[in-house]
């Protein structure tokens, strides 16, 4: 039994937060029937695809759903989708934008308990996506080599899968209210309140506020700490990482630099045992590291490091993570036939309840469960569907 067996969710999105929010809660147990317009909304056909054109990423972000297809643009259309939402269990996730058919108001008019997730761009209501959310909130002046002079973009969506989760835990946090007072809830969330709040809470905006300072940027080092990539003789990169004393010292141990750090030390007067002096003289303290890097293999140096404390990594690309036993003996991963994509590892619910994490079916087709889904909860006829379906107030269904 998982958390929200029995929960039945309605989800009227798109792009990345609003899915994700979905797809966390389905494999959390939910039943999520995402509702789109006929011939899907602007994320359908969204890179990268597969050879058959089916989108890699919209099939990822939309795993256990439901798919129904409706006009959204007329009025029978609109009715379905709120009866959907209000004779079920009254929950619903957006980031549709100016649907006034679709306002918390209108549906707990219908249902006084409703429980009415909106994700927006902007606290405002203004608009805003990831990109341009992380442009405005400082990440892009600190991200990057240090002599770099304009921004740089991470290409982690970051904001919109902190959102997504965020909005999850509103969801179940919502139901749990609504299970002990009768309460429903008009939840909004904006994406840039998600990355503002990360940012403060992560000190960097309260740094400029109480010191007059801010963040610089360290390249691929770690602010405050003593961090560093570096290359192997034969080319391979490494990120290493001395977060304590006892990693610093087997660090310098396993580098044979002890008599040099230990002069460094004396000559700079400071102590090598305190985080702040390993991370203010870092570029010393890497001059004398990276001939002992550069000097082994990447097989020397990962039999090196094993057996101390240090914490480290080769840097790896995507294709050679997907040939990873953390990938093809891990748990998370199980194999999923996805038609139109075709047999892949595809990752679970990574939370595991009782040791066990939470699988996903494969996404529907686009409007597949049209029909079933007017069928079985709203009590829809044969007749009745084909009669919208003739009349393109619904998708036509079928896989």
């Amino acid at each position: 039994m998982l958390p929200l067996n029995g929960i039945r969710v309605v989800e009227v999105s798109s792009f990345v937060a609003a899915p994700l929010c979905g797809m966390t809660l389905s494999q959390l147990g939910a039943q999520v029937i995402r509702v789109d317009p006929i011939g899907g909304a602007s994320d359908i056909h969204r890179w990268p695809l597969a050879a058959t054109g089916t989108s890699i990423y919209w099939t990822g972000l939309n795993k256990g759903k439901r798919s129904v297809t409706i006009d959204l643009g007329s009025a029978e259309g609109q009715e379905l989708v709120q009866r959907l939402i209000t004779e079920g269990d009254g929950i619903v996730v957006t980031n549709a934008a100016g649907l006034t058919w679709l306002t918390h108001e209108l549906l707990a008019a219908k249902r006084a308990d409703m429980i009415h997730v909106q994700l927006l761009g902007r606290g405002n209501g203004s608009t805003g996506v990831d990109y341009t959310v992380n442009a405005a909130t400082g990440f892009p002046l600190i991200t990057g080599p240090v002599n770099h002079a304009g921004p740089v973009n991470h290409a982690l969506p970051a904001w919109d899968v902190c959102c997504g989760l965020y909005a999850a835990l509103a969801v179940v946090a919502a139901v749990r209210r609504r299970d002990q007072s009768g309460l429903g809830a008009r939840i909004s969330l904006a994406l840039e309140d998600v990355a503002l709040a990360t940012a403060g809470n992560l000190g960097l905006l309260t740094e400029p506020q109480v010191n007059g300072t801010q963040r610089q940027r360290v390249g691929n080092a770690i602010y405050g700490q003593y961090g560093q990539d570096f290359t192997s003789r034969d080319g391979v990169a490494f990120m290493v990482v001395a977060l304590t004393g006892r990693h610093f010292r087997d660090l310098v141990d396993v580098t044979g630099t002890g008599p040099a750090v230990s002069a460094l030390a004396d000559a700079l007067g400071v102590d090598f045992g305190a985080e702040g002096d390993r991370y203010r003289y870092r570029d010393a303290l890497s001059g004398l590291f990276a001939t002992w890097f550069a000097d082994h293999t990447a097989e020397e140096i990962t039999a090196a490091l094993s057996d101390t404390t240090v914490l480290f990594e080769r840097y790896r690309s995507f294709a050679e993570v997907v040939d990873d036993q953390r990938v093809t003996a891990n748990p998370l991963f199980s194999r999923l036939h996805q038609p139109g994509v075709g047999d892949y590892l595809a990752p679970g619910l990574p939370t595991a309840f009782d040791g066990v994490h939470p699988t996903s079916a494969p996404a529907p087709a686009l409007g597949q469960d049209t029909a079933d889904v007017l069928t079985e909860y709203l009590g829809l006829t044969t007749a009745d569907i084909a009669r919208l379906t003739s009349a393109n107030t619904i998708g036509k269904h079928g896989p």
